[in-house]
């Protein structure tokens, strides 16, 4: 398995972990990830609860709790520690001051165009920045207006296809349409550039994400010209995974029928385990009365039926009567906890084997 190189960073084995709020990657899992030669994601979504006796401010919490993850990690490892902002959260810009002056290698933007993330670096920085994507012309928008403004490309962009768990960058119709598959994706981005590189002489990679979780997997889609891939559910099942066991549990007792697209309160559409939550919704029988932590710009109280960092942050808890699991395509294929070596060793024998096949 070749070596994914970022500019001048290199991660020996081309696995960036999914960032997964809320607080199912933090520095347990983002550090044995990168202990193992892949990328470890700290997710900022949702720290603030998680820190809540750091601040009773939801928002100042969320800093500190971010940079006591980031220090945690360090503690734990030598390899590539990154961290991932949700650009529609309220207070984006001071995370992603924070992670850079935090010195984090990677900072991986999505559930949005990160169109001024640029902005922040200082002269000084050495974190490379990552947009998350889910069309070609997305790609194309955050090279221009990047190199327009602020004379810099994405070190990498990452595309996530319509298999991913969580929130989803396509509409409800387009989720199951095979013209918007990750196979059908990555050769259409890679194109697209393509021309940046050239006129630029800088190679951006391109890094794939959505449906994949086996060596046979990466394989293929690498193929197609991927310089690496992003996961996340494969890792959930692991010792290290940051969730409580109930969270994972859940991923383990799953099956394909349970996996369903919801509808999300932040705007777009989700996927995510079928919960006994998840039915009360439908039934229409949740509804906030107040919003207590204004974490996300596109949310409105008068419409959303429910707060979704409370429900995520039950089911983290493994509380499912009163949350949900967010999930990829593939959770239910989980049957067992590992190690996060032991997903490395496996990953790494089915890479080998799908090319022995060849």
């Amino acid at each position: 398995m070749k070596a994914l190189k970022i500019g001048n960073l290199k991660i020996a084995v081309p696995v960036i972990q999914g960032g997964m709020g809320v607080g199912i990657s933090l520095s347990g899992l983002a550090s044995a990830v990168a202990n193992e030669g892949g990328a470890g994601i700290i997710s900022s979504a949702g720290l603030g609860l998680l820190y809540k006796n750091f601040s009773a401010d939801y928002l100042e919490a969320s800093i500190k709790g971010l940079k006591e993850e980031i220090r945690l990690a360090r503690e734990k490892t030598k390899g590539v520690i990154g961290v991932n902002v949700m650009v529609a959260m309220t207070n984006f810009a001071d995370t992603v001051r924070t992670a850079i002056a935090e010195k984090v290698d990677l900072l991986i933007a999505g559930a949005g165009l990160p169109l001024d993330m640029p902005s922040f670096l200082t002269k000084e920085s050495k974190t490379k920045l990552i947009p998350i994507v889910s069309s070609a012309r997305a790609a194309k928008i955050i090279c221009d207006k990047w190199k327009t403004n602020y004379n810099y490309l994405p070190d990498a962009v990452i595309v996530e296809g319509p298999k991913a768990g969580g929130h989803l960058g396509f509409r409800e119709e387009q989720i199951f349409d095979s013209n918007y598959t990750l196979e059908k994706l990555v050769p259409e981005i890679v194109n697209e550039l393509k021309p940046f590189e050239e006129k630029y002489g800088q190679h951006i990679p391109l890094i794939a994400a959505g449906g994949i979780y086996t060596g046979q997997d990466i394989k293929e889609i690498m193929d197609l010209g991927a310089s690496g891939v992003q996961m996340g559910t494969r890792f959930v099942t692991t010792d290290e995974c940051d969730a409580s066991m109930d969270f994972k549990q859940t991923y383990i007792d799953a099956t394909e029928n349970d996996i369903e697209i919801i509808k999300s309160p932040v705007g777009m559409p989700g996927r995510a385990i079928l919960s006994n939550f998840i039915d009360k919704v439908r039934e229409g029988k949740k509804q906030p009365k107040a919003c207590p932590f204004k974490c996300i710009k596109t949310c409105d109280i008068s419409k959303s039926p429910y707060c979704i960092i409370i429900a995520l942050m039950n089911a983290l808890k493994g509380n499912f009567e009163a949350g949900y699991a967010f999930a990829g395509s593939n959770a239910f294929r989980a049957t067992r906890i590992f190690s996060v070596k032991e997903v490395f060793q496996s990953l790494l024998m089915e890479y080998r084997n799908s090319t022995e096949r060849e």
